[in-house]
């Protein structure tokens, strides 16, 4: 049998109240499980990220590490 969208409303017409109302429940799960099918993650823009945050990190870690190294002397000095 050849699924068209004609034959399935055609199907829904004689349907019940309860088995439309399971038929919605269906479609509902289709379009939720869809949602997450769908978004694939990219492991290369994962990766590129990845490189970029550390570079920053990197950076931020370079840039207060005189002051850190102020602070210990202070202690030292305490």
């Amino acid at each position: 049998m050849q699924v068209t969208r004609e034959t399935i409303k055609q199907e829904i017409d004689h349907l019940d109240n309860a088995q439309l109302s399971q038929l919605a429940e269906y479609i509902a799960f289709l379009k939720f499980r869809s949602r997450f099918q769908q978004a694939s993650p990219d492991l290369a823009q994962f990766a590129h990220l990845y490189q970029e945050f550390a570079e920053a990190d990197h950076q931020l870690a370079e840039a207060g590490l005189p002051d850190y190294v102020n602070q210990l002397e202070q202690e030292d000095q305490a």
